[in-house]
């Protein structure tokens, strides 16, 4: 049985998703290479949206990688790399916007969310009975009718 389980993981672990970087891509300086995964990690593909540019095998998403790596080569820093990227996609093709009055509402979103599922699920608990709340005793009538058709329901 434990062996069966080893083997599972390790096929999962085969059958995750590779880096989408080509072979061609990739630049011969080890230390350029490394600084463009880098760069190209923290950036989103426009077009899967949810992936970096690393990741996905999107054309667009290969165009960047290209891009990063030739700005790289032209001697620019990590940081003006990224800049000339935001400059023409925008803060949306980070994978982590900066915190700005434009992007307020993306990083305060969940939280506003999570505070009225809070409230709302307080106000509601205060609504309903408790559960051990006892019910109102029944009135002579209604004690009468019961009777009845436990009566009836006996015979």
């Amino acid at each position: 049985m434990l062996r069966a389980l080893v083997i599972v993981a390790l096929c999962l672990g085969w059958a995750a998703p590779g880096r989408a970087v080509q072979p061609d891509e990739v630049l011969p300086n080890a230390a350029l290479e490394h600084r463009a995964r880098a760069i190209s990690g923290g950036l989103r593909c426009l077009v899967c949206q949810n992936q970096s540019i690393d990741d996905s095998d999107a054309p667009l998403a290969r165009d960047l990688r290209i891009l990063v790596r030739e700005r790289l080569v032209a001697g620019d820093s990590d940081a003006a790399v990224q800049d000339f990227v935001v400059a023409r996609y925008g803060d949306f093709v980070l994978l982590r916007p900066p915190f700005t009055i434009r992007t307020v509402a993306l990083w305060a979103g969940p939280f506003l969310i999570l505070l009225f599922g809070l409230a709302f699920i307080w106000r509601s608990g205060r609504r309903m009975k408790p559960l051990g709340a006892a019910a109102a005793p029944l009135s002579p009538d209604e004690q009468a009718r019961i009777a009845a058709l436990m009566k009836r329901d006996g015979e």
